[in-house]
């Protein structure tokens, strides 16, 4: 699973409970039923914000008499991640919860960081220089962990909406 996007969906069960909603005509029972997953949702997108904020990215540091200086950038590149994660409940063709990494939202050169910081390898040009790279470290699998966390908790939750939902329209 790559970083940037996890859905949880009940193919059949919420395509086929959308349908019956829609027919009926049960547009409070559809956007409270919408409102439920997104709170299902929730704490797996507040804990992958909290996970990027507080992901240490290590390096393995300057040698003696090397250069250095402060970053020629002032965005927190962490902060800035972990702001453009988003959760979108669809009921469309393919209902579900999705939560992912709004790329649109980075600077043009951050797009591919998420996924790059999750390989737990991020090598770079020092400052924009592209004669000399460096290499920095970050724990691997930083979203797909997280996510791994909150699954049995969030297939739960989804799947007792779809029966509450089922109840109160049959």
């Amino acid at each position: 699973m790559a970083a940037g996007s996890f859905q949880i969906i009940g193919t059949g069960q919420l395509l086929e409970l959308q349908r019956r909603l829609r027919a009926a005509g049960h547009e409070n029972i559809r956007a409270s039923m919408q409102r439920r997953i997104r709170r299902a949702a929730e704490p797996l997108k507040d804990d992958l914000q909290r996970t990027m904020r507080g992901l240490p990215i290590r390096s393995a540091g300057r040698a003696s008499g090397k250069r250095g200086g402060a970053s020629p950038t002032t965005r927190p590149l962490r902060d800035t991640i972990a702001s453009a994660i988003r959760i979108s409940v669809r009921t469309g063709g393919s209902p579900g919860a999705r939560v992912w990494i709004d790329r649109s939202a980075l600077p043009t050169d951050l797009r591919n960081m998420p996924t790059v910081i999750n390989t737990g390898r991020i090598r770079h040009p020092v400052f924009g220089n592209r004669k000399r790279w460096a290499t920095q470290t970050a724990p691997a699998n930083w979203w797909d962990g997280t996510v791994r966390k909150h699954t049995p908790r969030m297939t739960a939750e989804v799947a007792r909406i779809v029966d509450d939902v089922r109840n109160r329209i049959a």
